[in-house]
């Protein structure tokens, strides 16, 4: 299975060019307790340290208070600078397009990308951060 994202929007830029480069996608919630004290902290970190991360807003619950412009001031208090897609909702289900396509059991998330843009393992918690880093070099 390869990386498909549907986005109806993004903060901080759409990402660069992903092709040719490992990267982790963080499917998070901004209400969500785990994502907010460990999981978005370890993100930033890594992201700081050089490792690609690519942000994903997974809302299936309380859609209206995590919304587009919510989650922007979010993303400016928690300090996040790698892009951020706000994924697509479609109607027919809570859970939004992409979480479903990448069967996401909830958040946060973590989808490790290879450098062909296969995915390569689906993560749900917090591992420690030198797991994720162990897990980037081998991508």
């Amino acid at each position: 299975m390869s990386l498909e994202l549907s986005v109806s929007q993004w903060l901080n830029g759409p990402p660069p060019l992903l092709a040719g480069r490992p990267l982790f996608l963080y499917a998070f919630q901004m209400l969500c307790p785990l994502c907010v004290e460990e999981g978005t902290p370890m993100m930033n970190t890594l992201h700081a340290s050089g490792v690609t991360v690519v942000g994903l807003h997974t809302v299936f619950e309380n859609h209206e208070a995590q919304t587009p412009s919510a989650l922007a001031g979010y993303v400016a208090r928690a300090g996040i600078r790698f892009p951020v897609g706000v994924d697509r909702h479609d109607g027919t289900d809570d859970a939004p397009v992409t979480m479903r396509r990448l069967l996401l059991m909830g958040t946060p998330s973590i989808v490790s990308v290879s450098r062909k843009g296969a995915i390569r393992e689906r993560l749900f918690g917090v591992p420690p951060q030198e797991a994720l880093r162990k897990r980037f070099a081998k991508l």
